[in-house]
């Protein structure tokens, strides 16, 4: 009985201490609040279930964010594309669709970051949003070091490029990122 309250407590303190990085994680994935908290509670279960297989408490940041990553990309596998006749879909006005949080520098930066090739969103993401060090995210991705580190260099030019356009108060978000 003891082990199973250790191991409660154990996972009690993954989700205090995880669970905001791994929804910021999440939702700069999908864009979507609903999604990205089943992502996390998805992320979650499949975490309690393989509690045992973390062996150090110091990896459990980056154990999660693997966990996330897959639990995405299963989504993606599951879903099957659904067709529909082009003249019945109706499309509202992008001007409606915006809303003030969504048409802020934010949402500008976010978009840019979206349009990223995955190769550069994705270090770029583990490290902004996830906290992760280019030794982290090297060995999350299975590359070298200075490979994490010139994907993060041309993932912030490609950024800036894309927002040169944009207010100075957009490129200075992203020179901080």
């Amino acid at each position: 009985m003891s082990s199973v309250s250790s191991k409660q407590r154990q996972f009690d303190a993954l989700v205090r201490g995880h669970s905001g990085d791994l929804f910021r994680y999440a939702y700069w994935l999908c864009g979507e609040e609903a999604l990205a908290q089943d992502l996390v509670q998805e992320s979650f279960l499949r975490a309690w279930r393989s509690l045992d297989s973390l062996r150090e408490t110091g990896a459990a940041k980056a154990w999660l964010i693997t966990i996330l990553r897959r639990e995405h990309a299963r989504l993606y596998e599951r879903k099957t594309p659904q067709f529909v006749d082009v003249d019945e879909v109706e499309v509202a006005d992008v001007r409606e669709a915006l809303t003030p949080e969504g048409s802020g520098e934010d949402a500008l930066v976010r978009a840019a970051m979206l349009k990223l090739e995955v190769k550069y969103r994705e270090p770029l993401l583990m490290q902004v949003v996830g906290g992760f060090s280019c030794e982290e995210i090297a060995r999350e991705l299975n590359i070298s070091s200075a490979a994490v580190m010139t994907q993060l260099f041309r993932a912030r030019q490609k950024l800036k490029a894309m927002l040169g356009g944009e207010s100075n108060d957009a490129q200075a978000k992203v020179i901080v990122l």
